[in-house]
């Protein structure tokens, strides 16, 4: 399921028309930091990841909407960003990686 919706945002990315080069290649090289982190969750943290990725999905598609809808985009990363924070002491590198993610977004101006 986690790499199924991995899936989804690279393929979301790399069809987005509203993306520079340089901002697609730094969300691509998140999410392959992302993919190295949830590939070393183990057991009883595989739920949280599930949530972390779909949180990570529903903002990627939310920020590259060509008609952004900002109250859609708030909630998708706010929600990421709890789902994250779980993660914090146990996890520290995932939640720098999706904290990048983030800030990547946040930069692009979304």
């Amino acid at each position: 399921m986690i790499h199924d919706t991995l899936q989804k945002i690279e393929a979301r990315l790399a069809a987005s028309p509203t993306l520079s080069g340089e901002n697609r290649e730094a969300l691509e090289d998140l999410l392959r930091e992302l993919r190295l982190e949830i590939d070393n969750l183990k057991g009883d943290r595989a739920e949280e990841a599930e949530s972390i990725a779909a949180f990570t999905e529903a903002s990627a598609r939310e920020a590259l909407r060509e008609q952004q809808d900002q109250d859609l985009l708030d909630l998708s990363i706010n929600g990421l960003q709890r789902s994250v924070r779980h993660f914090e002491a146990s996890h520290p590198k995932l939640t720098q990686v999706v904290n990048g993610i983030c800030q990547q977004l946040s930069n692009l101006g979304i």
